[in-house]
């Protein structure tokens, strides 16, 4: 039977501290060693053995969100934070159940979100996207000669689109979408090596929540979505969130599956600003610790207790898995590990983790056999670790060879 991470993510306050926030404070209340961080970060992430969880949904919520640009990603990720696990109950919760849905996000990102708190994206990191999108697509149609007036173009390729999968409940291919809207199946170079694609137009539909991205038509680790209504696909949606309300709640989140973490980590992770970012600390009452690097982090008032090493462990986690990408200062799991590790766009490649360390990567042979690439000297306990884990990723791929566009160095032949 599949053991819960940790307590449940504590409830937040109906509302955060109304404006003229008070001044956060500046002295750490205590100090959190990178040891201690490292188990934090097994127990919260559902790494170590003892901490796995039991459903798609469960491995989402103990993460605030799941990566999901490379499909194979989602399934993966899950896998390592489970003891059992069918590409089925990954299709159940994002297809049938909804309890995940497809978001585009922080940082210009494509997360599978807990449903419920898909609210505070829109409300904050996806309409920070969305807006930045717009300004791009409506430039764009104008470079491009579509038109003079790139946002009218874009109002009304919206409009059109809205009103055609007005009457597909079930969804529309992008293929099918661009048969059926003449003004947007075009492609036409606008900058060298990045051609202009019906697909900014969903995108930009899908970040102002105006869309999902529904039932895939392809395989596990290919993504080809019906793009559909998002009223369709998830029927009554909670009231809207304030911006403010929004970025709270995520970094509520956040908190608690990587705190303690810096406001820098919380502004790159986000894709949000320092003012955004401290107002919602203060609205948190978030609690500053002492890092080993002689930074100051931040926890939740509530979470500043230290929690038990999880004993020993070790993990093989996909490309760009949300516990490597989780923070911007890395090196209290990374050590000298960054370069190898991360591919030229600041992606990360497959991951090798030992007791809250990266000693390395893995790829897989010929036979789809997974194989570890250890950066540094391992122990005899160590590699006996990793062995268990590429012996349960082995059996659990059967031979299927999972296909990347992220290749770090440590990754190459």
């Amino acid at each position: 039977m599949a053991h819960s991470s940790s307590a449940p993510v504590p409830a937040a306050s109906p509302r955060g501290r109304p404006r003229g926030l008070r001044p956060l404070p500046a002295a750490p209340v205590r100090r959190v060693t990178d040891r201690e961080r490292r188990a934090r970060l097994a127990t919260r992430h559902a790494l170590a053995p003892a901490h796995r969880v039991g459903s798609p949904s469960a491995v989402a919520r103990a993460m605030t969100v799941l990566h999901a640009t490379e499909p194979a990603t989602v399934p993966l990720s899950c896998h390592a934070r489970m003891h059992s696990l069918t590409i089925r109950e990954v299709d159940r919760a994002l297809f049938t159940d909804r309890g995940l849905v497809k978001q585009l996000a922080m940082r210009r990102t494509l997360f599978a979100f807990p449903r419920d708190l898909l609210p505070a994206a829109w409300a904050g990191a996806s309409a920070r996207v969305a807006a930045v999108e717009r300004a791009r697509v409506t430039r764009d149609v104008v470079a491009a000669g579509l038109a003079s007036d790139g946002d009218d173009w874009l109002d009304r390729a919206r409009g059109e689109v809205l009103a055609l999968l007005a009457d597909h409940p079930d969804g529309l291919t992008a293929r099918e979408i661009r048969g059926a809207v003449p003004r947007i199946d075009v492609r036409v170079a606008v900058r060298p090596g990045d051609p202009w694609t019906a697909s900014r137009v969903l995108t930009q539909l899908g970040a102002t929540a105006d869309l999902v991205r529904g039932t895939n038509t392809a395989d596990w680790y290919v993504s080809r979505p019906r793009w559909t209504r998002t009223r369709d696909w998830l029927g009554d949606t909670p009231a809207p969130m304030t911006a403010a309300d929004g970025y709270r709640e995520i970094t509520r989140r956040w908190l608690y599956s990587f705190g303690p973490g810096t406001e820098d980590d919380l502004v790159w992770w986000l894709g949000a600003t320092r003012t955004i970012v401290r107002e919602a600390l203060a609205a948190l009452g978030a609690v500053p610790v002492a890092l080993d690097t002689g930074a100051i982090g931040w926890l939740l008032a509530d979470d500043v207790d230290e929690l038990a090493d999880p004993g020993p462990w070790a993990a093989l986690l996909p490309v760009l898995d949300p516990t490597v990408m989780g923070w911007r200062a890395r090196d209290f799991y990374l050590g000298p590990h960054r370069e190898p590790l991360f591919e030229r766009r600041g992606n990360a490649g497959t991951t090798a983790w030992v007791n809250g360390r990266v000693v390395g990567c893995w790829v897989q042979d010929e036979a789809g056999r997974v194989r570890v690439r250890p950066l540094e000297r391992l122990s005899a306990d160590e590699e006996r670790l990793l062995g268990a884990e590429t012996e349960r990723l082995t059996a659990w791929l059967a031979g299927f060879r999972v296909p990347t566009g992220y290749v770090s160095p440590a990754m190459r032949p």
